[in-house]
């Protein structure tokens, strides 16, 4: 029998499940690189309250490889099209070096563009259609919007331009749909998940320890270096709403109280974004996110063997 080539491993999940960890412990035991597959994690500047977690990229005393993270300055905007450019540029590299590229995240639409195998377009600016866009209200536009498919980037719908550019993309994209495959990627796919309460307390523990750590600092230490606070409100979640608390227009509380919400019903969304994934034929394995690192590593390590072999 023939042996199977897996070309990359990918570790994916809702936030705070600990796929980073996971994605970390797999590479150190697979000489592997890791990739981030997170929309705001390009971002430099932008580390507590994005998850990046460097610490955990540390294994006995080993510093295991991380890429997509940090190539981009705040303030700018970065989409899947450059994310898709950058990842098989990086992902070549890895693979000729002879590391295995292990792929982590949590932003659907950036993992699925690797794993579904067509090169997405630059979409150019319409003109016509943001003169038309322009006109509608902002609750026309995400009726708009959202007529296109399920929304995933909650950032999508909380700026009036950012809406508008995410139909004009969304449009082109229908008129004209991206034919050019990608070279041939077999992933082996690793979903952590935990009951959906369990989910909740983590997120909620989590940011309080984030806030404990920095996180409002960070934010504070964004605006003084020259971002405006609509810049900031761009990339949703802990951007959007310590960004109000701190320009005075919501209290501490209610930031924390409307941020701790807007989490959980972003995890939501995620899950709801890898389910479409598996009905349309990419197969997840689902890793139990209580089991020990330990189990967790070795459980993923049979499963690649198994799929080796089969």
């Amino acid at each position: 029998m023939m042996e199977k080539k897996t070309d990359m491993v990918t570790i994916l999940g809702s936030t705070a499940t600990g796929k980073t960890r996971l994605a970390v412990l797999l590479a150190d035991k697979t000489g592997g690189e890791v990739l981030s597959a997170d929309s705001r994690q390009v971002y430099r500047g932008m580390d507590i309250g994005t998850g990046k977690d460097l610490k955990d990229f540390i294994v006995n005393g080993r510093q295991i490889p991380l890429h997509l993270t940090d190539i981009a300055e705040p303030g700018t905007e970065y989409n899947v099209f450059a994310f898709q450019r950058d990842f098989l540029r990086v992902y070549n590299d890895i693979k000729r070096r002879g590391h295995l590229p292990v792929l982590c995240g949590g932003t659907g639409l950036y993992i699925e563009a690797v794993l579904n195998g067509y090169k997405l377009q630059q979409v150019p600016e319409d003109t016509d259609l943001r003169r038309k866009l322009g006109q509608l209200s902002e609750n026309k536009l995400i009726d708009i919007l959202k007529s296109y498919g399920p929304l995933h980037n909650t950032t999508d719908i909380t700026d009036r331009q950012r809406t508008i550019r995410a139909i004009e993309i969304k449009a082109f994209q229908r008129k004209h749909p991206a034919k050019e495959k990608l070279p041939e990627i077999r992933s082996v796919n690793f979903g952590i998940s935990f009951p959906r309460e369990q989910v909740r307390q983590r997120i909620t523990q989590r940011l309080k320890t984030r806030l404990e750590n920095g996180m409002v600092e960070e934010v504070r230490h964004l605006l003084n270096s020259g971002l405006k606070p609509e810049q900031l409100i761009f990339y949703g979640l802990e951007y959007r709403y310590i960004t109000l608390y701190l320009t005075g227009e919501i209290g501490y509380d209610e930031m924390f109280s409307l941020l701790n919400t807007a989490i959980h019903q972003f995890s939501k969304r995620q899950m709801t974004w890898f389910r479409r994934m598996e009905k349309r034929g990419i197969v997840i394995h689902w890793i139990d996110g209580n089991l020990p690192d330990t189990e967790k590593v070795n459980t993923c390590l049979e499963i690649l063997k198994k799929e080796k072999n089969e």
